[in-house]
């Protein structure tokens, strides 16, 4: 990436797998949890000043202010001028929930009962907002929404702006909250959802995704500006690439030719070969032509011979849309830290039409920590990665 090397100082994590990211890794490596990835006991009062402030902001935005807590709580005494804070958050759906809330009050009670909040509480832009006022950091504040890839974009937009010298430190990932009655259904009859309730990446009985929800945000810092400061430096972004198939609404285009160009680029960006790659975490989503597609792009760009270990972490941590991304690059940061790749939870028996690519299966994965990538492939073609390198 031109300009400035871009550090991460802080990592923030809210996921059925775990909340707050020691958690979240015990999740990784473990079992997968029954059922969806709802997160059943989540708690939003202890970061908000009373109830009714919680009540006033869509679960995603809840989210996605704890997530902010553990990262600025970790990244330390940030010492840039909040002019040079920036806030980069994706999603892919923003506040539904409160919108569907809120058209059943209508619906049932009248157009006066709807909430005034509504439209600021369902706006996608509304948790980069909350995050920027919680924090009072006055830099770019901006919000990515591009399905499934929002996530990964807003992160290496967020870099981008730490790279070209426009911030000192952002605040950058995703936070999604789909689960909604109207959004199951949709995404039900359109046969995305797993029939068996389970997610099985790569794997011949495959049957569709099993929804996630939760957030990922990392803390995004001039490298100078960290050790000037004495930061703990827990990663470097090294690269990231944005590209879109422009081939349907839903499906990747065959062959993954969108994924093979995004890859490439994102390489080239940080200024590496394929060779340099150790790891990938796959957008892997447990789709048929997802995966399909995914492993003939990894396939194309590295080679059926060994090459970058692979891992879906999607068998954990469910789809969570919009924050899937930033939940991965938190994942491939904290393979980093504990020098250890989680399998591909849910993957027993690859799917043998498929390429042979190298994925990791039944136990984490030691390794030695190298440039890693993070991939993210959303409905209209949207192509997202990140070349995570380690501290």
């Amino acid at each position: 990436m031109l300009g400035r090397r871009v550090a991460v100082t802080g990592i923030g994590v809210v996921a059925k797998a775990g909340l707050g990211k020691d958690a979240f890794w015990q999740g990784l490596i473990g079992d997968a949890p029954d059922g969806t990835r709802f997160i059943e006991d989540w708690d939003a009062s202890a970061y908000f000043d009373s109830p009714k402030d919680a009540r006033r902001s869509d679960r995603y935005t809840q989210f996605a202010l704890a997530a902010a807590a553990e990262a600025v709580e970790q990244a330390g005494d940030i010492t840039a001028d909040p002019a040079r804070r920036g806030t980069s958050i994706g999603t892919g759906i923003g506040g539904i929930g409160t919108l569907e809330t809120q058209i059943e009050v209508r619906l049932t009670k009248g157009e006066k009962r709807v909430s005034p909040f509504l439209v600021p509480m369902m706006m996608p832009n509304a948790a980069p907002a909350a995050v920027s006022m919680r924090y009072g950091w006055q830099g770019p504040c901006e919000n990515t929404v591009t399905a499934c890839a929002a996530g990964t974009h807003a992160i290496g937009n967020g870099a981008r702006m730490v790279a070209d010298g426009r911030c000192d430190v952002v605040i950058a990932g995703g936070a999604e909250a789909p689960f909604t009655p109207t959004a199951i259904a949709g995404f039900s009859n359109m046969t995305a959802l797993s029939s068996s309730g389970v997610s099985m990446p790569f794997d011949e009985k495959r049957d569709g995704f099993v929804m996630g929800e939760g957030c990922g945000l990392l803390v995004l810092e001039a490298w100078d500006v960290a050790v000037e400061r004495g930061a703990t430096i827990l990663g470097e972004v090294l690269g990231s690439a944005s590209t879109a198939d422009a081939h349907h609404i839903t499906a990747p285009a065959p062959g993954g030719t969108g994924a093979v160009t995004c890859m490439q680029i994102a390489i080239e960006d940080a200024g590496l070969t394929p060779a340099d790659i150790g790891h990938i975490n796959a957008h892997g989503t447990s789709t048929g032509k997802n995966d399909a597609a995914e492993a003939e792009a990894v396939a194309k760009v590295f080679g059926t011979d060994g090459g970058p270990l692979v891992t879906s972490t999607k068998g954990i941590t469910g789809h969570a849309l919009g924050a899937a991304g930033a939940l991965e690059a938190v994942a491939v940061l904290l393979s980093m830290q504990h020098r250890l790749i989680p399998p591909t939870v849910g993957l027993t028996t690859p799917d043998p039409e498929l390429p042979t690519i190298n994925l990791v299966m039944g136990e984490p994965k030691a390794w030695t920590p190298a440039p890693s990538l993070s991939n993210s492939f959303g409905f209209g073609g949207h192509n997202g990665t990140l070349v995570l390198g380690p501290a």
